[in-house]
């Protein structure tokens, strides 16, 4: 059994599926691209598919990540190309890798998340944002399935910080871009228990600082990974996979040395 793991977008309008909406669209995707599929045991098997962390409906996403098994080995980008051609445009397959390690799970610890708040001068998020940041706990309240409940959205913060959007205007990243004045929040947050989300932050926002988006913001999630404490960055959860594929200098020297032999 091969196991192959996928990075996926949700953009512009495609942004506002439910995960049970994507999880129809990669079936079918799996179905027309006719992928060797490996299946549950039991009454009413189901395609070996695992989704990690995946993002709340109405936000955007340039990191989203799941892992599927194969009953037959393929190679990752031909793989991908496959399945990307048979998904909805804005729900786009952009990264494959053959899963040569374990835990990626583990491995999503915090994401990286962009919030364009329009209507909200830079400064004026700026101010706000100081004022998050230097408080040592923000409580806000959310409503849960047992109830409202409150809880510390600052604790989870790793950073916060705010940008005028015109110098966000031209980002690849951004999942909507604009040349008018507003403001931008870029934000760290580690996935902790129970999870603070964008909206929380927002939240959070208003009760230290007062600050109410006229409309609602848009939120992209930019990466997702394994927080690095010492430089407050978030990793490529698929980097150790790409790590483990690669060959080694001695086994590459091996390599050239017989490819030499067989030309002489």
């Amino acid at each position: 059994m091969q196991r192959i793991r996928l990075r996926y977008t949700k953009r512009g309008r495609l942004r506002f599926t439910s995960h049970r909406d994507f999880q129809r669209a990669f079936e079918r995707a799996l179905r027309r691209a006719e992928v060797p599929m490996a299946y549950s045991a039991g009454f009413t098997p189901h395609p070996k598919v695992s989704y990690a962390n995946a993002a709340p409906t109405g936000t955007g996403s340039e990191a989203e990540y799941l892992e599927i098994a194969l009953t037959d080995a393929r190679d990752p980008d031909k793989l991908r190309l496959l399945l990307d051609e048979s998904m909805p445009v804005g729900l786009d397959i952009i990264d494959a890798v053959e899963a040569r390690t374990s835990g990626l799970a583990d491995r999503l610890t915090a994401s990286v998340w962009e919030l364009r708040l329009d209507g909200v001068s830079p400064e004026d998020a700026e101010r706000a944002v100081d004022a998050f940041m230097a408080a040592e706990t923000v409580e806000v309240r959310r409503k849960a399935k047992n109830g409202i409940r409150t809880f510390d959205a600052r604790g989870a913060v790793a950073s916060l910080e705010a940008h005028s959007a015109q110098s966000e205007a031209h980002s690849a990243q951004a999942d909507r871009p604009t040349d008018q004045a507003c403001a931008i929040l870029r934000l760290v947050v580690r996935h902790v228990t129970p999870a603070v989300r964008p909206d929380d932050v927002l939240s959070g926002l208003r009760s230290v600082a007062d600050l109410a988006p006229p409309v609602p913001a848009a939120v992209t999630r930019l990466a997702q990974g394994l927080f690095d404490e010492e430089t407050g960055t978030v990793t490529d959860p698929l980097a150790p996979d790409r790590e483990a594929a690669a060959p080694s200098p001695a086994s590459a020297g091996d390599t050239a040395t017989a490819a030499a032999k067989a030309s002489a």
